[in-house]
């Protein structure tokens, strides 16, 4: 059995072969300080109470009541790798950012794949979207593009996103996640129902973090050099394989390496309750055995012209740009090969901000995008602290760093000398260059609150009728009922109405579907209340 352990389960094994012709390290406290004894407290006596001048306990044990950071609200769980983006199609036309300056050119990036709503410790064989957030290390400072393996949303107005969060995480009173909050908040907002279509299709479970799409999601803006901008959304594909367990066919997918794959629902609990670290070990051991994952990276683009005309709102959130009227534009590659050396330093402190774009970047009129924009960093400066840019995985290293930022707790740097910490001044500190000022643009209109909703059922029509198969509109029906059951029936109505709204076929299979639950779960419950007590069976 040792003999075909893989590389995750021999880690331990490795790093001490690896260090096979060093002598151990000298076992210090944090202060550096060596250690002679790790094992025993100082005390009086044998048998006495413990000293206060035991720096050596103190040192590991202060630092053992610290050394959990909160978890992140949401995407707790999750994996890391690192790589590159190599540009290999010509895209300066659209976009002045330097990483896309020369075909051939290479950027070092980080990635963090995520399940969304389950915390730290939940498995990653779960339905749930999957975060697909990439940290690219560009002379002009970092990219963050937070993204996930869908190219749509629940949601397109940031200010309900922590209700969404609240209904997918646990009851506030029971402790437990709770399927009448899930679907109370689905079945009341019909902008999820195309998000919600993805998540119980096949798509819901992918074959760990290799076999998925990766999407911006939101619509960003573009600018070349000579400052014409453009609306752009951003994707990263993976091919379709052969048929391994079930496969996704959607029409855009594209052929690139490693394949679409999706768990079928029993392979998934299976996974969930024998290995829940299955999407972490996969990731893991791919790239220490030097199979390198790969994504191609597209851009799709739309003229102001063409947004200010089209026909639904460009910067909803919950709906796609159609392929055919907008089709892909290949950009370039990327490639994860290398794992972290620790998952704490590098995994779990990889802070991601979509605020963090590069000249030739810049933000549209997303809602859901705004709001992001200012969450984000808020999470990270609670979380992590005042300068979690300075730890290393999240330092712009291509560049230079001058601010007139200073202080706060964990600063590692050399919190920039001697030089002024006040703007404007007169001692050759930083300066702004006009050339770096964000695009212009018009913005006329009324100040208020606007519901921006649209149609919500057309694209989720095409999805179900014409992405789908027959076998995977019969899964998805299964998979959504399966859940939906545990609702409250006033809740499965609301919500079929919606479907029914979709397509009839859709409403219709869900709707047979719960009533055949319902009525075993009623004769179940009969069944419960009717049987006699051991009391009462003794009289």
């Amino acid at each position: 059995m040792a003999g075909s352990r893989d590389k995750a389960s021999d880690q331990m094994k490795l790093w001490k072969e690896s260090r096979a012709s060093q002598a151990p390290d000298l076992l210090t406290t944090g202060g550096g300080a060596p250690v002679g004894d790790k094992l025993n407290l100082t005390t009086a006596g044998p048998r006495g109470p413990l000293l206060v001048q035991d720096v050596v306990f103190t040192d590991e044990m202060a630092h053992f009541d610290r050394e959990r950071i909160p978890e992140r609200v949401v995407h707790a769980k999750g994996a890391g790798a690192f790589g590159y983006l190599e540009v290999t199609h010509d895209i300066t036309r659209y976009c002045k950012a330097k990483l896309f300056e020369h075909v051939g050119k290479r950027t070092p990036l980080a990635i963090r794949f995520s399940t969304v709503a389950g915390e730290s410790g939940s498995a990653d064989t779960v339905r749930d979207p999957r975060g697909f957030a990439i940290k690219m290390y560009t002379e002009e400072g970092n990219w963050d593009l937070t993204g996930n393996n869908t190219p749509i949303f629940f949601i397109r107005d940031a200010l309900l996103f922590p209700s969404f969060i609240h209904s997918q995480k646990r009851n506030p009173q029971t402790h437990m996640k709770d399927p009448d909050m899930v679907w109370d908040f689905w079945s009341l907002r019909p902008e999820s129902l195309h998000q919600v279509s993805f998540l119980f299709s096949d798509r819901g479970i992918p074959d760990g973090h290799r076999h998925m799409n990766g999407y911006g999601s939101h619509t960003f803006k573009l600018l070349n050099a000579e400052g014409h901008p453009v609306y752009c959304k951003f994707h990263f594909k993976v091919s379709v394989a052969a048929p391994l367990l079930v496969i996704s066919k959607a029409a855009d997918d594209l052929s690139t390496d490693q394949g679409i794959k999706n768990l079928m629902v029993e392979e998934a609990d299976r996974q969930a309750a024998s290995n829940p670290d299955y999407g972490i070990a996969d990731l893991y051991n791919a790239i220490a055995n030097g199979n390198f994952p790969s994504w191609s990276f597209y851009i799709q683009v739309m003229t102001f012209e063409q947004a200010e005309k089209f026909r639904f709102n460009p910067f909803d959130l919950t709906k796609v740009w159609p392929h055919k009227e907008y089709p892909l534009i290949p950009v370039g590659k990327m490639v994860l090969n290398r794992n972290p050396v620790n998952y704490f330093a590098e995994v779990e402190q990889m802070a991601f901000d979509p605020s963090n774009m590069p000249p030739g970047v810049e933000p549209s009129p997303d809602k859901m995008l705004q709001g992001r924009l200012f969450s984000y960093p808020d999470t990270h400066r609670h979380r992590l602290g005042a300068n979690y840019l300075q730890i290393p995985v999240n330092c712009p290293y291509k560049t230079r760093v001058a601010n007139y930022q200073r202080d706060g707790p964990m600063c590692m740097s050399d919190n920039q000398g001697g030089a002024p910490n006040y703007f404007p001044n007169s001692f050759s500190a930083p300066d702004c260059k006009p050339c770096f000022m964000e695009s212009k643009f018009q913005v006329s209109a009324d100040v208020a609150r606007y519901n921006t909703d649209g149609d919500n059922y057309e694209q989720v029509a095409t999805f179900y009728s014409k992405v789908l198969s027959e076998e995977e509109r019969q899964r998805l029906c299964q998979n959504m009922a399966g859940s939906l059951k545990g609702a409250q029936l006033f809740i499965q109505e609301r919500m079929v109405q919606h479907l029914m709204a979709v397509h009839p076929d859709y409403g219709k299979r869900v709707q047979n579907l719960l009533t055949k639950y319902n009525a075993e779960a009623q004769k179940t419950n009969l069944h419960v209340y009717s049987r006699p007590s051991a009391t009462s069976a003794k009289m």
